[in-house]
């Protein structure tokens, strides 16, 4: 049995159990959806931030939301903007929480985000977290129109992304896009199965791809559809396991679990002061960081595929 760094069990079949049914239940639904989850500072407190983007056939969505003190499902506070065509006005606003008896605000800003048919943003658009005047959490390239809504201050620590899960829908090839750290670029992140009918009496094979370098070769995949290789990308360790027992097996819309897991570099911030409250603090002594500077990185890919 793995643990991933927020707690997430992960069995050794790779299969998620009952918290992977709601996503199968939204995804079958017809609806894409991406889950990150940052860990930051809130209230004097490590806390959880999931940031979820959501797209549907007539609707496009955002939700943010805060672990409570105690951290269970109950003491969460979601912030929730659907993107309707009809409705302008919710395409920048803000909302306010509290969090263990402090004051807790998102600030929005997706008037001209640009989404290039994704459903996550690419440009033109903030989303903002702030408490005791810091932005703890700012998404987006708008970030000095971000600083001026909110008149508030950078946190003096950065937060951490500690995992990702995403729905894709393919036919043979899947793909998505990964960083390693927030500051870094993004690498091209490629799944294909080839022979997947077990046609031409070839078995089945499958291929995982960084910016096109060929990673993990697997053959016979009736026999081999649960997995893990270890491989080494960028001076980066992945450990990689798959489940894609139900590609092969199972009739339907139906999907394979990817986990993608990562020791990240750490980037500490670049300003920092004595008289904070965090000072004796970098970003690499959040829960969930070793002494190194590195923490890990889950990202869930859940390959939908369609006939």
């Amino acid at each position: 049995m793995l643990q991933d760094p927020i707690g997430i069990p992960i069995p050794s079949c790779f299969k998620a159990g009952a918290a992977e049914d709601h996503h199968a239940a939204v995804t079958k639904s017809g609806q894409t959806l991406f889950m990150s989850v940052y860990k930051t500072q809130i209230a004097g407190n490590c806390r959880c931030i999931t940031v979820t983007w959501f797209k549907h056939l007539l609707l496009h969505g955002l939700s943010v939301s805060l672990d409570g003190p105690d951290q269970s499902p109950e003491a969460e506070s979601t912030c929730k903007v659907e993107l309707k065509p009809w409705c302008f006005w919710r395409k920048q606003g803000s909302k306010r929480f509290s969090i263990g008896g402090k004051s807790v605000d998102v600030f929005w800003d997706l008037k001209a985000a640009k989404f290039n048919g994704e459903t996550e943003p690419s440009s033109e658009y903030y989303v903002a977290v702030v408490c005791d005047q810091e932005v703890v959490l700012l998404l987006g390239d708008l970030k000095k129109d971000a600083y001026r809504k909110t008149g508030c201050r950078p946190s003096l620590m950065d937060p951490i992304l500690v995992s990702r899960k995403e729905h894709v829908f393919g036919k043979k090839r899947f793909s998505t896009r990964l960083k390693f750290h927030e500051k870094g670029r993004f690498h091209e992140l490629w799944i294909e199965c080839k022979n997947q009918g077990g046609g031409d009496g070839v078995a089945p094979a499958m291929e995982i791809r960084i910016d096109g370098h060929l990673m993990i070769s697997v053959k016979h995949l009736q026999w081999k559809f649960r997995g893990n290789e270890s491989i080494h990308f960028s001076k980066v360790r992945i450990e990689v396991y798959w489940d894609i027992h139900d590609w092969l097996f199972s009739r339907g819309l139906r999907h394979a679990l990817f986990i993608f897991k990562l020791a990240v570099p750490v980037i500490s911030p670049a300003v920092s002061s004595p008289a904070s409250p965090l000072s004796s603090q970098s970003s690499g002594s959040i829960d969930g960081c070793d002494p190194k500077g590195l923490h890990e990185f889950c990202l869930f890919l859940y390959a939908w595929k369609v006939e």
